[in-house]
């Protein structure tokens, strides 16, 4: 069984005051010995997202809601991770790759 895991490298705020987070992605070898899994593969993104989601709630204390959802017609956009704070309040999470 090959064990991966997300690691938070760091947590600031942004100038807007939006909590920006940087994830590293890592995978155990046969040796056990973590390994970081680089690159900006879709795949890549697709299954921290999922992992992120699944893990949402003991992570961050957000319920999660949806994946990919959709905004509405004005913004033809969607939202990659929903959820709803301890106090109800909606959280959105997108991914983003900034290199």
């Amino acid at each position: 069984m090959t064990r991966a895991f997300v690691r938070l490298a760091s947590l600031q705020r942004s100038r807007e005051g939006a909590l920006v987070a940087e994830l590293m992605m890592f995978r155990q070898d046969a040796d056990g010995r973590d390994v970081e899994l680089a690159g900006s593969t879709v795949a890549l993104e697709v299954e921290l997202q999922r992992r992120v989601e699944a893990g949402l709630e003991q992570m961050l204390g957000v319920r999660f809601l949806a994946s990919e959802y959709p905004t509405g017609p004005w913004h033809r956009g969607r939202i990659d991770t929903l959820g709803l704070d301890e106090n109800g309040s909606p959280v959105v999470i997108e991914f983003t790759d900034r290199r």
